[in-house]
């Protein structure tokens, strides 16, 4: 990349990515009388937590639980989540007059708007003395001694470099694998990367069979080698998404099956057994407790619908089994485009879990989503940001 004869610029951190864990870091260093440079690409910070949460930001849990997040090594997050919690970022928040309030299983929302979360996060910034270079290119990086940055901005040293690129989903909001090709340039391992909290596309049967549905839901257990989660499941164009669809991606993987329970919590036996001598179609005793279009194509496919008292006690063990573990092989996932998050990044083992940085290369640290930590639904993914953002900036 050509440095059109521009000054170099030497900082003490250099942080790639203004993104949740790049401002956390860039903050935290900056506290430290370090002087900070952040380079981002996009043309404004903190553009993943501006669409997070619909819009109004689910920042933290207050519920969370190192067991909460997916990883090669599910022990690597515990340090930097014990160190920066989210009591320690909602009293950031209340810091600064966000107002915020609990939506439901300790998931943490602003009150008015996400923009909330950036400005604090920017003014924090601005008050630690970080500067943020926008529309920054970044190109190749060496290291002797320092490393040696190029971008179309010019050319940058610094001995504390930080990648907080994010991970791979949401394109369309500037993600790219930079940060995955940094990693590799300097010799770390990356682990198998996959869109995570993401819809599960059918296959060309189930599609052909429930096509019709878009647009319905239910609250439903959903089931994939031994993890299970409970949750409303929601019927799209083309397959299924709901938060108990969006948790069990992260553990799926193409050619496994997922099992539904369609009644958590009922014997489905029992009623049926209750209402053995009854006329009524069997879809029609169903759509007292489900959708009822939904009834009419799952008996369709499943159960034939007829008259309850015309089906042998045999065929209603069968029936009352199948509601509870429906069967589903999906195809594929909807991919990066709509995960919320990536699954998998950086090897854990590559890094120090108190201080975020390589055990290869000084003076290289990672945060956030490009490291190998998926978080669940419901504000886990902002806080591990927070953290291991937190963590970094303690030592780069």
């Amino acid at each position: 990349m050509s440095q059109n004869a521009k000054p170099l610029i030497k900082k003490d951190v250099v942080i790639i990515g203004a993104g949740a864990s790049g401002l956390m870091c860039a903050r935290e260093a900056g506290e430290r009388n370090r002087s900070v440079l952040v380079l981002e690409h996009m043309n404004r910070t903190g553009k993943k937590i501006r669409i997070s949460g619909g819009g109004r930001c689910n920042f933290t849990n207050i519920h969370l639980q190192p067991d909460q997040y997916l990883s090669d090594n599910p022990y690597f997050c515990k340090s930097a989540l014990a160190r920066f919690t989210p009591r320690d970022f909602i009293g950031m928040a209340e810091h600064h007059g966000i107002a915020y309030g609990e939506k439901e299983e300790g998931q943490m929302f602003c009150q008015r708007s996400s923009g909330d979360i950036v400005k604090m996060l920017d003014e924090e910034c601005r008050n630690a003395g970080v500067k943020i270079l926008l529309n920054c290119r970044v190109g190749s990086i060496t290291k002797t001694g320092h490393f040696s940055i190029a971008t179309n901005s010019g050319r940058i040293e610094t001995g504390a470099l930080v990648i907080a690129t994010g991970g791979l989903s949401y394109p369309e909001l500037g993600a790219t694998d930079l940060g995955f090709r940094i990693a590799q340039k300097f010799g770390l391992r990356v682990t198998r990367l996959r869109p995570a909290l993401v819809p599960l596309l059918f296959s060309r049967r189930d599609l052909h069979a429930f096509k019709g549905l878009s647009g319905i839901s239910f609250d439903a257990v959903v089931r994939c080698k031994g993890i299970q989660f409970r949750g409303k499941v929601l019927f799209t164009h083309q397959g299924m998404s709901g938060p108990a669809i969006l948790q069990i991606s992260s553990y799926w993987d193409c050619g496994d099956e997922i099992s539904i329970d369609l009644m958590p919590g009922m014997d489905s036996y029992a009623l049926l057994t209750g209402m053995q001598k009854s006329r009524m179609e069997l879809s029609n005793l169903f759509s007292a407790y489900l959708p009822r279009r939904f009834c009419q194509q799952w008996c369709a496919v499943n159960a034939p619908s007829r008259p309850v008292c015309q089906y042998t006690e045999k065929e209603l063990r069968e029936i009352a089994h199948k509601i509870h573990h429906w069967t589903i092989r999906f195809e594929r996932t909807a991919g990066y485009a709509q995960a919320e998050v990536t699954a998998g990044g950086i090897d854990t083992s590559e890094l120090s879990s108190r201080t975020m940085e390589s055990k290869k290369v000084p003076g290289l640290f990672f945060a956030g989503e490009v490291i190998d930590i998926a978080g669940q639904l419901g504000g886990y993914n902002l806080q591990w940001a927070w953290s291991s953002g937190f963590a970094a900036g303690q030592y780069a």
